[in-house]
């Protein structure tokens, strides 16, 4: 029984499984962050499709195109997000078989002290529905998964 209990309120009924890609951008090396998410996402219910470190845009693209999945997830630790994040998402914006899919991007952003307000509207601009800073908590980035895949359901069932 008690299994049970903590299994309902780790996965409570509200919340929607959700189909994720995870990926770091296309110069970026780490795999403690990928693990870190992938783990979390799981944990929450998701399935995870975690394509790993130095990821191109070509086979970020070609994988969501034959994924299809309810979210993109892109994570920088190398400070590179602001200048490998925008070919990311233009290469997804660009299709239009991935275009609305969400996407999100975090982590350190860039390696310029100062400059994270302009590489935070850069990314948007280039087509993230929502980017969050190295210090984010967390439990925000799971938030924000359900609410942008809930606005797509909502959109698809508008569509149909």
């Amino acid at each position: 029984m008690l299994l049970a209990e903590v299994t309902r309120l780790a996965h409570p009924a509200s919340v929607r499984p959700r189909r994720v890609l995870l990926s770091t951008t296309s110069s970026d090396a780490h795999t403690w962050n990928l693990v870190f998410l992938q783990l979390l996402l799981e944990d929450s219910g998701h399935e995870v499709v975690n394509l790993g470190p130095c990821v191109p845009d070509d086979l970020l693209l070609a994988t969501a195109r034959t994924m299809r999945p309810d979210a993109i997830i892109v994570s920088s630790v190398n400070g590179l997000a602001g200048v490998d994040g925008p070919h990311a998402a233009r290469a997804i914006r660009s299709c239009p078989e991935t275009r609305e899919i969400p996407m999100i991007i975090g982590g350190k952003l860039g390696i310029s002290p100062g400059a994270r307000d302009g590489t935070v509207s850069a990314l948007i601009a280039a087509g993230y529905d929502s980017v969050f800073a190295d210090e984010a908590d967390p439990e925000s980035l799971l938030g924000e998964l359900g609410q942008l895949a809930g606005r797509r359901d909502a959109a698809g069932a508008r569509g149909a």
